[in-house]
């Protein structure tokens, strides 16, 4: 995969002026959509889009230097207008395009470069299970994103379960794991971004259809599913492994990430302060 990446990166770099497709760009290399810009973004802490849109802002910043017309410049990148271009341009940079030929003030954003890099020798355990199509069943609410420390607004919806509602989970669930699930899905920023919300539900899994007004059903069709064991400091070690998924395991794997949700379960430890054991369940596939 950091072979694919790398390619991708002197794809762009030979099409900065051009009208660049993610969906041309991921077709490019070689997988998803979906699966190379969560990679992309684990990687790198950028969205393509924002990678793109950076690397052209860099460029034209060194046309400019060139002596080049703004309106030139701006039409050459792409952009309907040189109010628009020179709009982004000082939302990027903090100066206007104007300065840069008057002053020589400039900003860069160099090309990406994907190497492999070996942090501690930490291994990484995981099994692989295919799963029937199942629906996700339990309460759910919009919640903020947030990528580490305690949701409070997930703390807030597990403490609104009613005994009624718990009662209705325990009888549907019917299918591995038999675990109280932790689901994330519809985000804002499709998960790309500390940004915006996205729904979380709290719930079982279960193969039953028929469920009453007082839960929400998430169907899931029948997939392979990647599953990531981990104990430790909760919810540091949880937050980790899911981060690790992304960054570490797909890229390196015969697998690709597919646009359902991932889930995880967690079982605290009684005899250790914030301490579990959990797991981490992503949808996936063979490339």
């Amino acid at each position: 995969m950091l072979k694919e990446l790398n390619l991708v990166i002197d794809y762009i770099e030979e099409h900065l002026t051009e009208e660049l497709s993610l969906e041309e760009i991921s077709e490019y290399a070689g997988v998803s959509d979906y699966h190379f810009r969560k990679i992309f973004f684990y990687l790198s802490g950028l969205t393509l889009s924002e990678y793109i849109k950076n690397r052209k802002l860099s460029e034209a910043n060194k046309d400019l230097l060139r002596g080049e017309r703004v309106t030139d410049v701006a039409f050459q990148y792409g952009y309907q207008s040189v109010d628009g271009f020179s709009r982004a341009f000082k939302k990027w940079s903090g100066f206007l395009p104007s300065e840069v030929i008057k002053t020589g003030i400039s900003k860069s954003f160099p090309k990406l470069s994907f190497v492999i890099t070996v942090k501690g020798g930490k291994t990484m355990e995981f099994r692989i299970e295919e799963k029937p199509a199942f629906h996700l069943v339990g309460v759910s609410k919009r919640v903020p994103m947030q990528f580490e420390g305690v949701n409070n607004e997930i703390v807030k919806l597990a403490k609104s379960i009613t005994e009624e509602q718990k009662a209705e989970m325990h009888s549907l669930q019917n299918i591995e794991p038999y675990e109280i699930v932790n689901a994330s899905y519809d985000a804002d920023e499709n998960f790309m971004k500390e940004e915006g919300d996205l729904t979380h539900l709290i719930g079982v899994l279960t193969t039953k259809d028929q469920v009453s007004d007082q839960l929400d059903s998430v169907p899931v069709s029948a997939c392979t599913w990647a599953i990531f064991p981990n104990e430790g400091p909760f919810p540091s070690t949880l937050q980790e492994t899911m981060a690790r998924t992304y960054s570490e395991w797909l890229p390196s794997s015969d697998y690709e990430v597919i646009n359902a949700p991932a889930f995880s379960f967690t079982k605290m430890d009684p005899e250790k302060k914030d301490y579990a054991y959990s797991e981490v369940w992503l949808p996936v596939r063979k490339k």
